[in-house]
């Protein structure tokens, strides 16, 4: 009889530790499951945001080729390039914040290379721009490593990161356009060729003055102003 409890403890044992093995697992699945479902979301609510910006691009573009075709002014086309540039830093900031926590894939790697193809883009068509309209418009281009490495050089771009953002919320008439350099895209290399920058990160103001290191947030406030 006592030896039977022993068995009937043991068979208990067994049916607690199983039971408890069984519920782990039943866990493990449900929150991958609910991981899996949640980074299609995110996936899909960034591409909805790059779609957007997509059709925004084009059709700035159409303006573009407006100008001095009708009675667009400077203002207007200032207006437009700033509402999309402003647009696509906040969409990019999206991602930063899915990178920070921790949760990289391969679709927001993917999709920080695009919005860094569609941001090198919008630096050119500033350029352009201010060349029809002098003196309207003023960009603040970040150039910074995506897979920095260097906990010295992450500091120095999270100090930038928040000299520049301070700076275009204190100024209407500029534009920041944060872009990764190491992304290697051709369009983006034969534009910093062109600035003979050798170190990052680099911030190039109005596209007649580099910065290689942090610099007091006036001297740069005056260049825009």
């Amino acid at each position: 009889m006592e030896r039977q409890k022993i068995e009937n403890k043991k068979m208990n044992r067994k049916w607690v530790f199983f039971q408890a093995f069984l519920l782990t697992v039943v866990v493990l699945v449900i929150g991958l499951y609910a991981g899996i479902s949640f980074e299609e979301g995110r996936f899909e609510k960034v591409n909805g945001y790059y779609l957007q910006s997509e059709v925004s691009l084009v059709d700035i573009l159409a303006l573009n080729n407006l100008v001095g075709m009708s009675d667009l002014s400077c203002l207007e086309l200032e207006n437009a390039n700033v509402d999309l540039l402003n647009r696509v830093y906040e969409e990019a900031s999206l991602l930063d914040q899915y990178e920070e926590s921790g949760k990289l894939t391969q679709n927001l790697v993917t999709f920080h290379k695009k919005y860094d193809i569609l941001r090198t883009y919008l630096w050119i068509n500033s350029i352009k721009i201010k060349e029809i309209c002098p003196d309207k418009l003023h960009t603040l281009v970040y150039l910074y490593n995506h897979d920095e490495e260097d906990l010295t050089k992450r500091a120095e771009q999270n100090v930038w990161s928040k000299l520049l953002l301070e700076i275009k919320n204190e100024n209407p008439h500029a534009v920041l356009i944060s872009i990764a350099r190491d992304s290697n895209l051709v369009s983006l290399n034969s534009l910093i060729e062109q600035y003979n920058i050798t170190s990052f990160p680099a911030v190039v103001v109005d596209e007649k003055s580099v910065f290689e290191k942090i610099t007091p947030k006036e001297e740069i406030v005056n260049l825009i102003n």
